[in-house]
C-alpha cells in the first residue's frame, strides 16, 4: 500500500485522531461552537473564492497538508458549511487511500463534495523551513475524479504550518501507538491568522478508454492540480504581512 492517503486520520492520525475523539465527544453543538471560535476569533480567518466550489453536485476538493497533527481537516470542514453551505466529506479507513476506494466514490456517486490531502503523511512531515512548498502527489484522487467524471478544487490553507509547528517526532512513541508519526508539536494551536483560498474547478480529462489512456490523463490532472495548489500558496504568502495579523 503507498504511504499516501486521503483519509485524514490516517494522515494526521497521531494528533487528528485524539483532537477529533475530543470533539466528538463533545457533541455536535459543542464542537461547532469551538471551532467558530478557532475560525472567527483565534485564527481570525478569511476565505476567499467561495464561488468557485460548485454549488451543487460532486467534486474532489484537494488541500495542502498544513500543521502537524490534523486540526486544518476540522477547519476545512466547519469553513465549508458555514462559508459556502456544503458539506465536506473525507474517505475514511486505511483502504481510502489517495481517495481511489469506495468510501470517496461513494460520497462522489451522492454528489458530495470530498476531501483528500494528496500529500499524505510527508506533508506533515516537512521542516518547517520548507512549510508551504507542497509535497508530491500521490495521483489516486486524479484517478477517481476520472472514475467519476468530476472537478477537482484546489484549496490552498495559509495559517495553520504556524499555528501547529512541528519540531521533531517520536518514532518509539508511534510504533508503540501504532500511529503512522508522533510529532512534537504544541497541544493547542498558537493564534497564527489563517487564511483558505479556494481556486477554479479544474475538470476531469473526457474521453480516455484504456488504461493506459486514463494513467496518463490522471498524471496530467495531477501536475495541473498540484501547480495550481502551489501557485495559490505562493499568492497568498506573497501577500502576508504579519503571522498574527
Amino acid at each position: 500500500m503507498s504511504e499516501h492517503t486521503g483519509d485524514p486520520i490516517g494522515v494526521a492520525g497521531d494528533g487528528f485522531r485524539q483532537f477529533g475523539e475530543r470533539l466528538g465527544r463533545m457533541g455536535g453543538s459543542a464542537r461547532d461552537r469551538l471551532l467558530d471560535w478557532l475560525v472567527d476569533d483565534y485564527f481570525r480567518l478569511d476565505l476567499l473564492g467561495p464561488e468557485n466550489v460548485p454549488s451543487e453536485g460532486p467534486a474532489v476538493v484537494v488541500a495542502n497538508r498544513s500543521g502537524a497533527w490534523g486540526l486544518d481537516a476540522l477547519v476545512l470542514q466547519r469553513v465549508f458549511a458555514r462559508g459556502i453551505g456544503r458539506t465536506l466529506a473525507y474517505a475514511r479507513g486505511h483502504e481510502a487511500a489517495a481517495l481511489d476506494a469506495t468510501p470517496g466514490l461513494e460520497h462522489l456517486t451522492a454528489r458530495e463534495l470530498v476531501g483528500v490531502f494528496p500529500e499524505g503523511i510527508s506533508g506533515p512531515e516537512t521542516p518547517f523551513r520548507k512549510r508551504y512548498r507542497l509535497r508530491p502527489f500521490d495521483p489516486g484522487f486524479a484517478l477517481t475524479a476520472l472514475r467519476a467524471g468530476v472537478p477537482v478544487v484546489p484549496v490552498a490553507v495559509v495559517g495553520a504550518e504556524e499555528a501547529v509547528p512541528g519540531f521533531g517526532e517520536v518514532p518509539l512513541l508511534a510504533r508503540l501507538l501504532d500511529l503512522p508519526r508522533f510529532p512534537v508539536a504544541p497541544l493547542f494551536p498558537f493564534p497564527a491568522k489563517w487564511t483558505v483560498t479556494i481556486g477554479e474547478p479544474i475538470p476531469a480529462p473526457v474521453g480516455p478508454e484504456t488504461h493506459a489512456q486514463r494513467a496518463d490523463a490522471a498524471g496530467g490532472l495531477c501536475a495541473r492540480t498540484r501547480a495550481a495548489l502551489q501557485d495559490l500558496l505562493d499568492r497568498e504568502l506573497g501577500r502576508r504581512d504579519n503571522l498574527f495579523w
